[in-house]
């Protein structure tokens, strides 16, 4: 296997790791600054985030993601964030699989399972948006998501679904509760789409923050650039 082949083969597992806050892979925002299979067969990647003082919960959650993606593949695998001023904390807690808890002893209390799925569910909403906006006049409170045709839109908002346990088959309906999971009732449609509008705008907005703080951090083009 070419070392070029099994760049890929990491850049493809990395693309599965995403901002959580921004719902958007790490790969194509930038994040990733190099990922390389070194000579006694390891694999190293190193990570890199717009600003030093991003909140440490979403640090930890993209670098541990990245461990357990790339680690899946079969190599050993040493994953690490730079410029960062928890760097140390994040680096050894998820060498050690140690948890964020231990990782930040005394200072954090909980894991970050809530965490995630809070932006999990804000995920499904801008899905949501994405999704129902070029459906503008059609009954989209009696619509199912087995109604809505098929497009890369519709596969992430139901990717995002089951990533929170939602119903994800083709009768469910297609507005639901991503905190219940229940159905949106007519009366409720104009209020959830324009939640919906309201947390894409948001993310696209952060997103694009992002990508140009990263860019003038780094002086990149802020569209993943990556050294294999």
């Amino acid at each position: 296997m070419t070392a070029t082949t099994t760049g890929s083969r990491i850049l493809a597992a990395l693309a599965e790791v995403r901002d959580p806050e921004l719902d958007e892979p790490i790969t194509t925002l930038g994040f990733v600054a190099s990922a390389v299979v070194t000579e006694d067969g390891a694999a190293e990647v190193h990570l890199r985030l717009p600003t030093y003082f991003c909140a440490p919960n979403f640090a930890y959650l993209m670098v541990a993601d990245a461990y357990d993606q790339v680690a899946a593949l079969g190599y050993r695998t040493h994953v690490v964030l730079d410029d960062h001023f928890a760097s140390e904390a994040i680096n050894e807690g998820v060498a050690a699989r140690a948890g964020f808890v231990k990782s930040f002893d005394g200072e954090a209390v909980d894991e970050l399972d809530s965490l995630r799925a809070d932006f999990l569910r804000k995920a499904v909403l801008a899905g949501t948006d994405a999704v129902c906006r070029p459906l503008a006049g059609f009954p989209l409170a009696t619509m199912t998501l087995g109604d809505v045709p098929a497009s890369p839109a519709l596969s992430r908002l139901k990717r995002r679904r089951r990533d929170l346990g939602l119903p994800c088959t083709d009768d469910t309906p297609l507005l639901i509760d991503p905190k219940t999971g229940a159905a949106v009732g007519a009366d409720e449609v104009p209020l959830h789409l324009r939640k919906a509008r309201l947390t894409r705008t948001s993310l696209d907005a952060n997103t694009g923050i992002c990508r140009g703080m990263l860019r003038h951090r780094y002086d990149t083009d802020g569209q993943g650039e990556v050294a294999l």
